[in-house]
């Protein structure tokens, strides 16, 4: 006795929101998104919808709501890419193969009427936002932008007929008093050649932004499952950041005046979330200012340099100034996330900074 549903609006939608917070009732590691965060992502008014279509869906065992998912079908991937790749995200389900199955052959045929013959994620709606399953550290909670979900998910996929495309790794580090002496000695030569760091202008932040997506776009299409931003997109975003973006932990790299490099650490807002139970109303904005004192954990959300200065100093620099930051707000625990498997480079910097692997994430494709 298994329905899936779609669903689009109304009591459908509500209980599409509802399902996680049932099915994570005794977890004491998973965070509430906010409701309203997650209707303004689904919103038409999202840029995303500008080259996307998504479809979410619920499913019902004998009455009861047992799973949801998001069926996702991105124009600016398969242009890009020149492949008929589909993805699912929101994908929230009791340990149940059956209902598993469900959700999943729902959105397999929904992806097959737009011509599509895979299907990959879970995303949450692309990579630019959350990505990935959580397979190992479940004894944690997840820090800002990150997914986190049961044990069981992973084995659910892959009985699903799910492979392996990407495994995504987060590591922890305590904020140190100092880097290694290599860290200095890289920066102060970097500095000589005409590098410099500073703070994003939160008077010019729209600006500022613009400035990130022109290096994110260069620094990152290399990458697996790069998907470029568009300027709509960019500017959306800024109006979500802003408000949480601390200035001495976003940071700008110039070169005689040419922007070429860009980091972001966030401080952890999971932290406020799991005192708000996701719901703002009607006294959770009290809740929100007296718990943002208590924040000590950071992410580094972005790190990006233009191809043409990479090996040149400015990731040193840009870390010695965050460093700084980080230590003048009494941030104590840092995380870098999220990080390719296979992005030796970056993993390298990351331990010499003493970070821990702590978390993996992984990432399923399947034909269809």
């Amino acid at each position: 006795m298994i329905e899936i549903l779609p669903a689009d609006s109304g009591e459908m939608f509500r209980e599409f929101l509802e399902f996680p917070y049932t099915l994570y009732r005794d977890n004491p590691h998973w965070v509430p998104q906010l409701n309203r965060d997650i209707k303004a992502l689904f919103s038409k008014d999202n840029p995303f919808f500008e080259h996307a279509e998504v479809q979410p869906f619920i499913a019902r065992k004998n009455g009861s709501t047992a799973g949801r998912i998001t069926a996702i079908y991105n124009t600016t991937y398969t242009d890009y890419y020149n492949e008929p790749v589909g993805f699912f995200g929101f994908f929230d389900c009791i340990d149940d193969l059956e209902v598993a199955r469900s959700l999943i052959d729902a959105v397999k045929n929904w992806l097959v009427s737009r011509n599509m013959t895979s299907m990959m994620g879970p995303m949450n709606f692309s990579s630019n936002e959350e990505i990935g399953v959580l397979f190992e550290g479940f004894d944690e909670p997840p820090m800002i932008m990150m997914p986190y979900n049961h044990p069981y998910y992973d084995r659910l996929y892959k009985e699903c007929g799910f492979e392996r495309v990407r495994d995504l790794f987060a590591y922890i580090a305590d904020v140190p008093d100092s880097f290694p002496e290599k860290v200095y000695r890289v920066a102060r030569i970097s500095e000589k050649k005409g590098v410099s760091v500073r703070p994003i202008r939160m008077k010019h932040f729209a600006q500022e932004m613009e400035i990130f997506r022109e290096i994110y776009n260069s620094a990152w299409e290399k990458n697996w499952g790069f998907m470029p931003m568009t300027a709509n997109e960019i500017n959306h975003a800024a109006k979500e950041l802003k408000s949480i973006v601390v200035p001495d932990l976003t940071l700008i790299a110039e070169h005689n005046g040419e922007a070429v490099g860009f980091m972001m650490f966030l401080p952890d807002f999971n932290y406020v979330l799991k005192k708000l139970d996701g719901r703002l109303l009607p006294f959770g904005i009290f809740k929100a200012l007296w718990h943002t004192r208590k924040i000590t954990d950071a992410r580094l959300l972005l790190l990006g340099i233009k191809p043409g200065f990479r090996r040149r100093g400015v990731d040193s620099l840009l870390f010695l100034k965050g460093l700084e930051g980080l230590k003048k707000h009494g941030y104590k625990r840092m995380e870098f996330s999220w990080i390719l498997e296979d992005n030796h480079d970056v993993k390298r910097v990351i331990e010499t900074m003493n970070g821990d692997l702590y978390k993996k994430y992984r990432v399923y494709q399947c034909s269809i």
